[in-house]
């Protein structure tokens, strides 16, 4: 690593380091109002090159960049990355020895050092802050800055003590990045950061490379196993509500032939490392997780995110779907729901020890993600309609794909709406359900609501349908729950339809086509191989990749990326000049990987060149 080579420009950094040969959105406007001197609030999708308004400038700058970052095995993968690319890089954290933490100080008091990377804790600590009033800071970067807001989905009161750098070190630029920040989460993160006159880049929220899917809970292990298999060669996340299914799902897949590992904060410490390192070194693994399987992930050639229970809010479904594809190839993100899921989180978060404005603001948020997963328009105009953003129709959703099929529902609804007044609102969804098909339950027989008139009007219709049913209008704003208790409600938009003034019309559910997902993206990675040869040299890059990612203890990513590998394929460079043109690879990667890489593509293309001549004899005999 030189610490002391000088580049004349970002564009120089981007194209010489990183080989990239364009900027993307508004990097290189953040990235020159920091250079400037100015601060930054940066809100910009997973996926969306981030780390690079940081990193770039950390090139530039005489002095050092500190980045704050919250987890110790992101900062670890990220660091082994930039050294890949022979940046002076290294981190301070809890798992670090004396020795080695004092050889880290030693070198950045030596200027050998352009990243620093700290977790909040450490950098709060009263030696670390006095050891940073020696040193010559040119940037602070808080990455993942919504974990300064108790709004945001992933809070960390040792954010909040970072307010401490406005006062200390109130010259010195600071960068903001968080991927979801509402507007609560944007005010905290002005206020405890210090950027309310700060310059504020705003990137559009969309994923032009992920497909949605929604599929409803009907023998959910298989509906996971079949999906999972589709995928079979591919890496991907199954997120679940708990560490019990957790465990129980990793097991389930693994009985099935499934390289699945788990991840929950029960586990042991090292074995959540080990699990972690594997599904980064892996090419084909699933992880199984809980959402403390989040932030830490910095794996772009994920092809996909499969909730097998339905997120808690529309901010925890974006960013972790939103972990699937960050290489920008083709990705997929599936919701597994229920109407039981809906009514768990609910009682979770009226029962949490939150204050009542925070639960309120909670179960605003879980209304988004019901909205969402009960949408019958295209899944991604929703989902940004829900984060405050319009777009366009994207043809390739479930919704978009097998359009859903409606039919008058206004009669049963209204059977529905009227046995929830008659029995004064007080009662859930089973019991509403039970009355409905004459089912003469204990409940039913106690509070006599035998006797309604109701009793028995859906007696044609099975307990799924009328629940089904039940979902979709709530999905649509029709009835309110109040999850104390469960109890169903009516509200403004119930009595048009009980007075008979509107008509609803709802999906009507099919056993074929609406179950299935993500089939018609299936084999995206490598579905652009056109012919053996390239086939083959795709396979030996592979296996070159992970060779030496074991060798240099990093991530496969941090070796060649899946658009690299796309690209070499593709266009299978021969020489040196045409290789530094490849997505990718910049000076450092041509210089230590150059000639192998160029030494395996042409071999296939000598190959393929004697199998020519071969075929050509045979045709002249």
């Amino acid at each position: 690593m030189n610490p002391s080579h000088s580049y004349d420009t970002p564009l120089h950094v981007l194209n010489q380091v990183f080989g990239y040969k364009t900027f993307r959105g508004d990097q290189e406007q953040i990235i020159h109002q920091v250079l400037s001197g100015g601060h930054a609030f940066v809100l910009m999708p997973t996926g969306g090159g981030k780390s690079l308004c940081y990193q770039i400038p950390a090139l530039l700058f005489d002095g050092i960049t500190v980045v704050i970052s919250p987890l110790i095995s992101l900062m670890q993968d990220q660091v082994a990355t930039l050294q890949e690319l022979g940046v002076a890089a290294t981190y301070v954290a809890s798992n670090l020895t004396y020795e080695q933490l004092r050889q880290t100080f030693t070198n950045i008091l030596h200027n050998q050092i352009k990243l620093l990377y700290i977790t909040p804790e450490r950098l709060n600590s009263r030696i670390c802050m006095d050891f940073l009033y020696q040193t010559k800071i040119s940037l602070f970067a808080i990455d993942e800055a919504h974990c300064v807001s108790h709004w945001g989905h992933d809070f960390r009161p040792e954010y909040q003590q970072l307010s401490t750098l406005v006062n200390n070190f109130p010259h010195i630029p600071r960068l903001a990045l968080t991927a979801t920040a509402d507007n609560y989460t944007q005010t905290d993160i002005e206020h405890y950061l210090g950027l309310k006159q700060a310059r504020f880049f705003h990137a559009s929220f969309l994923r032009e490379n992920i497909s949605y899917f929604v599929v409803e809970k009907n023998n959910a292990k298989k509906q996971l196993l079949d999906f999972v298999k589709q995928y079979k060669n591919q890496s991907g996340i199954v997120y679940c509500s708990s560490r019990i299914r957790v465990d129980m799902i990793n097991q389930f897949l693994n009985e099935h032939g499934i390289d699945s590992r788990a991840y929950h904060a029960g586990l042991d410490a090292s074995m959540r490392l080990t699990n972690h390192n594997y599904f980064l070194q892996s090419n084909n693994s699933v992880m199984v997780a809980t959402v403390a399987f989040g932030l830490g992930i910095d794996k772009p050639d994920v092809r996909y995110v499969y909730h097998f229970d339905m997120p808690r809010s529309i901010d925890h479904f974006y960013q972790e779907s939103g972990r699937a594809g960050r290489d920008g190839m083709e990705a997929v993100s599936v919701v597994n729901f229920g109407f039981k899921e809906i009514l768990g989180i609910g009682q979770m978060i009226i029962e949490s020890d939150n204050d009542e404005l925070k639960k309120r603001y909670e179960l605003a948020k879980l209304k988004k993600i019901i909205q969402y997963c009960g949408a019958t328009q295209c899944r991604r105009v929703a989902l940004l309609q829900l984060l405050g953003e319009q777009s366009y129709v994207c043809g390739k959703c479930d919704n978009c794909i097998n359009s859903p099929k409606l039919y008058d529902a206004t009669t049963d609804v209204q059977k529905i709406l009227s046995t929830i007044y008659r029995v004064g609102q007080k009662f859930s969804a089973s019991h509403i359900t039970d009355i409905l098909r004459a089912k003469l339950s204990v409940n039913v027989q106690i509070w006599e609501h035998h006797r309604l008139p109701t009793f028995g009007l859906c007696s044609e219709l099975s307990e799924k349908e009328l629940r089904r049913i039940i979902r979709q209008i709530y999905c649509r704003g029709i009835i309110d729950i109040d999850y104390t208790n469960s109890s169903l409600k009516l509200n403004d938009k119930s009595l048009p339809i009980l007075r008979g003034l509107e008509d609803i019309h709802l999906v009507k559910h099919t056993v074929n086509g609406r179950s299935s997902c993500g089939s018609r993206n299936g084999n995206s990675r490598t579905v652009w191989l056109r012919t053996e040869i390239e086939e083959r040299l795709y396979r030996d890059i592979l296996s070159w990749r992970h060779n030496k990612a074991i060798m240099h203890k990093v991530s496969h990513h941090a070796i060649l990326s899946e658009r690299t590998i796309y690209e070499l394929v593709v266009k299978k460079p021969h020489n040196g000049e045409l290789l530094s043109d490849i997505y990718g690879i910049g000076n450092t990667k041509l210089g230590k990987f150059g000639n192998e890489l160029i030494e395996i593509i042409q071999q296939h293309s000598h190959s393929h060149e004697v199998r020519n001549e071969s075929a050509n004899e045979l045709l002249m005999l």
